[in-house]
């Protein structure tokens, strides 16, 4: 008598590819488990945007490698892959018969749980929650559970291992009653801004409520503190004194408090004595201890210290890269009934560079921000021309980008366009020939293709270094061609342990793109300086990553010539990996009078007068101004072509005109103010303002 066999499967497909398949009709999950269960029986199937997962029935006369080779020659043929095949990682193992109900003497695992009870489809006007931020509180009507939820999370592999060993401790802990060998444990998260704490905790909350590890005496279940810094602590203002206000209260809540300030205090008498105080209230609430995302060496550390008096597990959230990001925002879009196309797409990763640019992104909380722009911007778009629909086109949303973001044109002619660089123009496709050729060319070795660009500001470093990532990609060089600006100290963590991973992370998001560091010899600190500046370790990070991602990523650094010239020589590292320079020399005053009447003529219509007034303005500043270090160049240029549009937008407003053409009295007012009038040179006084 023949007994019949089961294999449990998993299938992971890379989420880029998943994404390039966004068009599709049908997700590529559905599409293949659609197929797979006319040729298998299969129970405790489960999907999602990327995975599938169920028990397969290997039928009579078969067996497992048999049931292997079925399924991937199923993939390649409804995908048409390659051989060597990096679109998807199958598992498949020989499993117990799935059984119809969980036992109610055992409780299942994460893994389990998402095999279980799939929610029924949501509307498009009932909100749902993303793979990655779920509501704590369950929904009526068939809403997902605790475990689904937890289960749909990413980039959290370490908190769901966390679920997953309090879902088995759970029945051993309420079958001996030993409650206390679980409440007096704490947890020490490593985690940035805007990757999903909160959500983390309220999880957290609702599972071991459900669990029965943990009762919750207050309404408010979850609540966060930050400990103040240890170099501002005063006699009437202790720094531990909001965190300590809630112990003095009755327990029954998760207590997470941020230590991010006393990192390197840990092992620091005031924080031992705070420590010694959590443990005298330990089993009456859930202590969990907050820090940045951290190496994990330094995160161990502060273990340690803790772990001396305190019982602590710890774990940490690693920042999404792109593709997870992308992953958040398709399942914003799809639980708002949206879709979007290829050029929205390029459009969503330029705002979300644009984000990062500053050095404060705050993860999936940015992402839904710009998600919802993009939303609004396209109904309204909609509501212009009389009609509607859910699906978002570029052209509906490209105010979202910034004008020179190069949006609908080749990077040659955005090349073309610039003023006053044909020098410059000539030196940058004498590089992309270069590049281009030693790419092509195997014989000649792997590439090198980091630059640096030396010039004072305003000289049009960045503008250039846009352009060239664009072209870059439009030649097949860089798969992505987005552009990731930065200034020197923003590689810099503000605690041990936390530059490294923020270089890194900063890297990662530029893989495929150009990462343009202004400012660059800020990292550069002789040997004179602390050794507690982070700078070197950032530029030893950057090193690395320049030299293993060498033909997937430009890094091109720019700053001052003298600084620019310091940093190279201080690190011959980079020096060795930053093959070419160019020179941005300053523009001169036809130039700067070009760039001006440049900006002008794109809105507005000015009459000669207005023409001679800029050009006699421009000629009149002094050589020591166009010569100086500090000049702003194409920005002084702009700033006052603003100043300008102001003027003229307040004149028109107060005589309610529409604002359509500038004056040479608009312009005489903006060049009046302090900060351009004093750079023009007195004896001169060629236009009549003082």
């Amino acid at each position: 008598m023949s007994t019949t066999m089961f294999a449990a499967f998993n299938i992971s497909f890379s989420p880029s590819w998943v994404l390039s398949k966004r068009e599709d009709t049908v997700l590529p999950v559905d599409r293949f488990t659609f197929e797979l269960k006319k040729k298998f029986t299969i129970s405790d199937l489960d999907t999602n945007l990327t995975d599938c997962s169920g028990v397969i029935e290997i039928p009579e006369n078969s067996d497992l490698e048999v049931i292997r080779q079925e399924i991937t020659a199923l993939l390649t043929e409804l995908f048409r892959l390659p051989k060597d095949n990096e679109i998807y990682t199958l598992t498949l193992s020989p499993c117990e018969k799935p059984e119809e109900e969980v036992p109610a003497d055992r409780i299942p695992t994460v893994a389990e749980i998402l095999r279980l009870d799939a929610p029924a489809k949501k509307s498009r006007n009932q909100k749902s929650d993303s793979p990655v931020k779920s509501k704590a509180k369950k929904e009526e009507n068939g809403a997902e559970t605790t475990l689904r939820q937890i289960g749909r999370l990413v980039a959290a592999d370490e908190f769901k291992e966390l679920a997953d060993e309090c879902i088995k401790i759970a029945p051993h802990i309420k079958k001996f009653g030993t409650f206390e060998a679980f409440t007096h444990r704490s947890y020490l998260v490593s985690v940035n801004d805007g990757y999903g704490l909160t959500t983390y905790l309220n999880l957290f909350a609702d599972l071991i409520e459900e669990l029965g590890l943990f009762k919750f005496t207050t309404k408010n279940r979850v609540v966060e503190v930050t400990l103040g810094s240890p170099q501002k602590k005063t006699p009437m203002d202790s720094p531990f004194s909001a965190a300590e206000s809630y112990f003095q209260r009755s327990g029954g809540r998760i207590i997470c408090i941020d230590i991010s300030e006393w990192m390197t205090e840990t092992d620091e008498k005031d924080f031992r004595d705070f420590l010694k105080m959590i443990d005298l209230h330990a089993g009456e609430n859930i202590v969990f201890f907050r820090v940045p995302f951290v190496e994990k060496n330094v995160l161990m550390e502060i273990h340690a210290n803790l772990n001396d008096q305190l019982f602590i597990r710890d774990f940490s959230i690693i920042p999404f890269d792109a593709a997870e990001l992308d992953i958040c925002a398709s399942a914003m879009l799809q639980d708002m009934g949206f879709t979007m196309d290829e050029g929205a797409w390029e459009i969503f990763r330029e705002r979300i560079a644009e984000e990062k640019n500053d050095g404060r992104f705050y993860g999936i909380n940015t992402v839904r921000k710009v998600v919802l722009e993009m939303i609004y911007r396209k109904q309204l778009s909609d509501a212009s021309a009389g009609n509607g629909n859910s699906h978002i086109c570029g052209n509906e949303i490209m105010q979202l980008v910034s004008a020179d973001s190069g949006y609908n044109r080749t990077g040659m002619q955005m090349l073309q366009d610039l003023v006053g660089m044909d020098g410059i123009r000539q030196r940058v496709e004498e590089i992309i020939a270069q590049i281009e050729a030693s790419v092509r060319n195997k014989e000649l070795g792997v590439p090198c293709i980091h630059m640096r660009f030396v010039g004072n500001p305003g000289t049009g470093k960045t503008t250039v270094a846009r352009i060239i990532g664009k072209i870059l990609k439009e030649k097949g060089i860089l798969r992505n061609g987005s552009f990731f600006e930065y200034s020197g100290r923003d590689f810099c963590g503000r605690y041990v342990g936390e530059t490294a991973p923020k270089t890194a992370g900063i890297c990662r998001d530029a893989y495929g793109s150009v990462l343009f560091i202004d400012e660059a010899y800020s990292l550069y600190r002789d040997d004179a300086i602390s050794t507690s500046d982070y700078g070197r370790e950032a530029i030893d990070t950057l090193v690395a990553e320049m030299e293993n991602h060498r033909t997937d990523l430009v890094v091109i650094m720019a700053g001052y010539p003298d600084e620019m010239e310091k940093l190279m020589n201080g690190n011959i590292g980079l020096k060795s990996r930053m093959p070419y320079q160019i020179d941005f020399p300053n523009y001169s005053r036809q130039q700067l009078s070009d760039i001006f009447l440049g900006m002008a003529e794109k809105n507005f219509t000015y009459k000669d007068d207005f023409e001679n007034t800029v050009r006699s303005y421009f000629n009149a500043l002094p050589d020591e101004l166009i010569g100086a270090k500090d000049f702003s160049n194409a920005r002084f240029a702009r700033n006052l072509f603003e100043r300008t549009w102001g003027k003229a937008v307040l004149r028109c407003q107060m005589s309610q005109k529409k604002c359509s053409e500038l004056t040479v009295e608009d312009f005489s007012l903006a060049a009046s103010e302090k900060e351009f009038q004093s750079n023009v040179q007195k004896k001169h006084k060629p236009i009549g303002f003082i």
